[in-house]
C-alpha cells in the first residue's frame, strides 16, 4: 500500500493476537465489510522526520478521496520555495491526524498565508494585546499606563485565553457582567472596613476594656481587605475604548475578520460629571455629615474670595490665582515657562504641561489640539506675574542659583520644577486650615469656569480659555452651575428693594 491515498480496513482481530488484520481481513472481499482511511504523506519536520497524516472511518473510498483532496489542498497553500510555511502547514495536520480533530479551514489558512500570519496556531488575545501595545511607540506615558492598567487587570484575566480569531460579543459582555459583581464585592469589603473603622474611632482610648475593644478592632481592620476602587461606567467604557483600539488593529493587518465585538458590545450610559455649586443647604448637609453633594464641586464667588484672602502670604498665590480666575489646568500651571509669557501682549501660551505617571513626574504637550492655546491675562494676573519674577529671583540668588537658569514660572522652596501630586496635597491642607468645604484642584479650574460664565463672558470664549474641544462640552459641566448662579442673582435682584406688601405672597 503506499503511503498516499485510500484504502479500506476493518479491525478485526487476528486469532490469537491482539492485532488487527487492517487491509489483510479475508473478509474485505465483503464489500460490505470494514470501513475506508484516508493516507497522505506530508511535508518533512524540521529535524528531517518522515510525517504522514492518517484519518479512518470512513463509509467509502469517495468520502476518504475528498477528504484526502481537502489536506491535499492545505498542503497546496504555501509556494513551494516556502520551506517554513510548508513544514507549518505539516505540523498543523500532523496534530489534526493526532487528535482526530477537523480539518483547518482552507479559506483562513489561505488568508492567514496571505497576510504572513502564523500557520501553526492562533493567537490569543492575551498574545495579541502584549503585541499591540509592544507597537504602540508613540503612545503618550500616561495613555500607555492606562492601556495597561485595563490590559492588566480586565482584558487578559478575562479574555486573555480566549483565540483572538473566536472572540465573541458574549465572552466581552461577559467580562462586564464579572466587573460589576467585581464592584458589589469591592462595595461590600468597603462598607465592612469603614464600619469597623469608625468603631475604632468611636472608641476611647482610656480604660483597660476600651484599650481591649481598640486592639481587637485594629486587628479585625488588619485581616480585611483594604480599601479599594469600583471600576465605574466611565472606566468600563474606557476599557471597552482599549479593546476596539487593538482589534481594529487585528483588523487592519487582516488577522482577524472585519468584524469589532468590541464596538457591539453595549454598556450604560456614563453618567456625565456636572459641576455642583456649594449652596448654603448643601455646606450644611456636608458639615452634618462629611458626604459631598458631587464629585465635582464649585465655590461660589463668595467663597473663592475666601480662599484667595486666606492664602494671599502664601509663595504660591499666583499660582492658584491663575487657576482659580484664568482656568489653567494643574499641570498646564505648574509646566508654564517664562518664555511662554507674552507680557506685551499680556497673554500665557500653553504649550507644555507637567505630566504625573505614578509619582513620576515628565514634561508633555497638551493632550489635545484645543488643549495649545493662549490664555488672555487680565491686569492683576499681570501683575502678580511681574511679582512673581521678583520674588523667584530673590529666592534664586538666596539659594546660590542663577535666576537665569529659571526656565519654570513657578518652582518649589528648592528651586526645582513643582510637582502636581504635591500641589494637590498642598491644596487640600490649605482648605482644610481655612475650614472652607472641599473641592478638588481641579475644580479651582471649574470655579474659573462659572465666573466667566456668571460674567455673561461668551461660551464659546470660555471654552477656549479653558481648552475645551467644543462649546458642548462647557455647557454640560457647567450648565447647572451656572443656572443656580443666575437664580442666585434674581432673588438678589429682588432683594434689593424693600417692600411692605409683596402683592401674591401669602401673609403679606
Amino acid at each position: 500500500m503506499s503511503d498516499t491515498g485510500v484504502e479500506r480496513r476493518c479491525t478485526c482481530r487476528i486469532p490469537g493476537t491482539r492485532r488487527a488484520y487492517g487491509s489483510q481481513c479475508p473478509k474485505l472481499s465483503n464489500r460490505r465489510h470494514g470501513t475506508w482511511r484516508a493516507r497522505l504523506t506530508l511535508y518533512p519536520a524540521t529535524d528531517g522526520r518522515v510525517r504522514r497524516f492518517a484519518r479512518q472511518g470512513f463509509a467509502s473510498s469517495t468520502a476518504a478521496g475528498e477528504f484526502l483532496d481537502a489536506v491535499r489542498a492545505l498542503m497546496s497553500v504555501p509556494a513551494k520555495e516556502d520551506a517554513d510555511a510548508r513544514t507549518a502547514i505539516s505540523d498543523l495536520l500532523e496534530e489534526c491526524s493526532k487528535t482526530g480533530g477537523p480539518l483547518p479551514e482552507l479559506t483562513e489558512i489561505t488568508r492567514r498565508y496571505a497576510v504572513r500570519v502564523k500557520l501553526t496556531d492562533e493567537v490569543t488575545v492575551g498574545d495579541w494585546l502584549d503585541q499591540w501595545l509592544e507597537g504602540k511607540a508613540a503612545l503618550r506615558r500616561t495613555s500607555r499606563s492606562s492601556y495597561e492598567g485595563h490590559v492588566r487587570n480586565h482584558l487578559k484575566p478575562h479574555l486573555g485565553h480566549h483565540r483572538l480569531g473566536k472572540l465573541e460579543v458574549v465572552h466581552v459582555e461577559q467580562m462586564f457582567a464579572k466587573i460589576t459583581e467585581q464592584n458589589a464585592a469591592i462595595l461590600l469589603a468597603n462598607a465592612e472596613r469603614a464600619a469597623v473603622r469608625d468603631r475604632l474611632n468611636a472608641t476611647p482610648n482610656k480604660g483597660a476594656a476600651h484599650r481591649a475593644l481598640r486592639k481587637e478592632l485594629r486587628g479585625q481592620l488588619a485581616g480585611l481587605p483594604p480599601f479599594r476602587r469600583i471600576t465605574d461606567v466611565a472606566t468600563q467604557h474606557s476599557i471597552r475604548r482599549t479593546l476596539r483600539a487593538a482589534l481594529n488593529v487585528a483588523i487592519r493587518r487582516q488577522i482577524i475578520p472585519n468584524l469589532n465585538v468590541a464596538s457591539l458590545t453595549e454598556l450604560p450610559a456614563p453618567k456625565p460629571r456636572k459641576a455642583v455649586l456649594w449652596t448654603p443647604e448643601r455646606i450644611r448637609a456636608w458639615e452634618k455629615t462629611g458626604v459631598r453633594p458631587s464629585p465635582v464641586m464649585v465655590w461660589p464667588p463668595h467663597l473663592i474670595g475666601r480662599f484667595l484672602d486666606g492664602i494671599a502670604d502664601h509663595r504660591l498665590y499666583t499660582f492658584f490665582h491663575l487657576i482659580a480666575f484664568r482656568g489653567l489646568r494643574r499641570g498646564e500651571a505648574c509646566g508654564a515657562r517664562w518664555t511662554d509669557l507674552d507680557e506685551e501682549n499680556a497673554s500665557l501660551n500653553v504649550a507644555v504641561q507637567l505630566v504625573q505617571d505614578g509619582w513620576d513626574v515628565y514634561e508633555g504637550i497638551p493632550k489635545t489640539e484645543a488643549g495649545s492655546r493662549d490664555v488672555a491675562m487680565d491686569t492683576e494676573s499681570m501683575s502678580l506675574l511681574t511679582r512673581q519674577r521678583v520674588v523667584q529671583r530673590d529666592e534664586f540668588v538666596a539659594l546660590g542659583l542663577d535666576p537665569a537658569d529659571a526656565v519654570r514660572i513657578f518652582t518649589d522652596e528648592d528651586g526645582k520644577e513643582l510637582h502636581p501630586g504635591k500641589i494637590t496635597d498642598l491644596f487640600e491642607r490649605l482648605i482644610a486650615s481655612l475650614g472652607l468645604p472641599p473641592i478638588r484642584l481641579h475644580d479651582l479650574r471649574h470655579c474659573a469656569a462659572t465666573l466667566a460664565l456668571a460674567a455673561n463672558v461668551d461660551i464659546k470664549i470660555v471654552s477656549k480659555m479653558l481648552g475645551h474641544s467644543s462649546t458642548t462640552i462647557t455647557r454640560e459641566i457647567y450648565g447647572t452651575v451656572l443656572r443656580e448662579l443666575f437664580h442666585a442673582a434674581a432673588e438678589a435682584v429682588v432683594a434689593l428693594v424693600p417692600r411692605a406688601r409683596r402683592a401674591g405672597v401669602a401673609g403679606a
